[in-house]
């Protein structure tokens, strides 16, 4: 057992089993949990050669109707599956599934394989764009820094009781996405070589404006003017086009939190949406208390950003509280120890545990990869696509 197990479970876990609580359908009472739910983002590859190709439309015109939705995204390489609002972690991972299972099922049929990583390891053409409008509008704003971006993430939504509450829950989540991308961290490699990031997606996503930890609002209102300065200066399509890593819903009451990238397997997936829930939880506990997020230095949460994706959980981590650095897994520990109470409440906690006590043995996506590699750069690419359906 890690040194992480052992000392939750003197924090009062029972412990952890072979099998997390999600694979066995007990994680998660749900009994006054809050709905959830996650878009996954996916490339389509070529099992030969192993680069990204441009078959999205073909693929999802074979996907069929189930609990969730199948869709196109920025590029004509990359489809998205979203789960329906859950309310389990036992639920979530069905859905999760079932969603990989009707992609993965489509991209055979079309010749392809389905792969769950933040970035395409190999140089292949630059797909064109997504179908549609607004795709069309994204290409011709951005030029050529979506011409080749075929980054992709996992997005939870988690509901909330209003948007001005949202505005608020977003700010004490900003110090906590750096972890959640270190916990995620699985695009070390892009054009054929290794970056030496554990997540060149976040990289990437960085030279979109306004990218990255959101500003602290004091509301709403304070909120809403910033888009709108934003809309007014061009640098975005419309005011859901934001591209900070957490941020309200333009028009539903749920925060939505972008800091991860792909999952590899479902259960990274469910560990990214067990904590965000949580993360939201303890937010509004707070806020209940009358107690506002602590306003962490801008640009040291940004340096926490960069180090998380430098690292991810295999090297050091900034402290945005303390501004000083230390290992990564000393701010899993925090943060997990920050959600404890949110996590027992809704019967997530070993789920939780277990899930984070195998990357912590296993490694990271990032981390993964780079073993597979090491016989050979398609190997990485060839070992995601196995997780990515192996519980399919």
């Amino acid at each position: 057992m890690s040194r992480f197990a052992l000392r939750h479970r003197r924090l009062g876990d029972p412990g952890t089993g072979d099998q997390t609580t999600a694979e066995t359908g007990r994680g998660g009472t749900g009994l006054s949990a809050r709905t959830l739910g996650v878009e996954e983002e996916f490339l389509l590859v070529d099992p030969t050669t192993w680069q990204a190709v441009p078959v999205a439309e073909e693929v999802l015109a074979r996907t069929r109707s189930y609990a969730g939705t199948c869709q196109a995204e920025l590029r004509a390489s990359q489809v998205e599956a979203a789960t329906g609002v859950c309310t389990t972690a036992a639920e979530l991972r069905e859905h999760l599934l079932a969603g990989r299972r009707e992609l993965a099922t489509a991209a055979q049929a079309e010749g392809v394989v389905l792969v769950s990583c933040g970035t395409p390891a190999l140089e292949g053409p630059d797909p064109a764009g997504g179908p549609g409008a607004r795709f069309a509008l994204i290409d011709g704003l951005y030029r050529g820094v979506v011409t080749g971006y075929q980054a992709c993430g996992c997005h939870v939504h988690c509901a909330v009781p209003d948007r001005e509450h949202a505005v608020a829950v977003v700010n004490h989540l900003r110090p906590w996405l750096p972890t959640l991308l270190a916990l995620s961290a699985n695009s070390p490699y892009a054009h054929g070589r290794d970056t030496g990031y554990a997540s060149w997606r976040m990289v990437e996503q960085s030279r979109f404006p306004a990218a990255g930890i959101p500003p602290w609002f004091a509301g709403l209102k304070a909120y809403q003017s910033e888009v709108e300065r934003l809309l007014d200066c061009g640098a975005l399509v419309d005011d859901q086009m934001t591209f900070w890593l957490a941020r309200p819903s333009p028009t539903l009451p749920t925060v939505e939190v972008r800091a991860a990238d792909a999952a590899i397997t479902p259960d990274e997936a469910v560990l990214q949406a067990l904590l965000v829930r949580a993360l939201v939880d303890t937010a509004l506990a707070e806020l209940d208390q009358g107690r506002e997020a602590t306003r962490v230095n801008d640009r040291v949460a940004a340096v926490a950003l960069w180090s998380a994706a430098r690292y991810g959980l295999a090297g050091k981590a900034v402290d945005p509280w303390t501004e000083h650095t230390g290992p990564a897994t000393e701010l899993v520990t925090a943060l997990v120890e920050h959600v404890c109470p949110a996590l027992e409440r809704t019967g997530d906690l070993r789920t939780v545990h277990t899930i984070i006590d195998r990357l912590l043995r296993d490694g990271t996506g990032a981390q993964r990869q780079r073993r597979a590699a090491a016989k050979g750069l398609w190997r990485a690419m060839r070992s995601v696509a196995a997780e990515t359906v192996r519980d399919v």
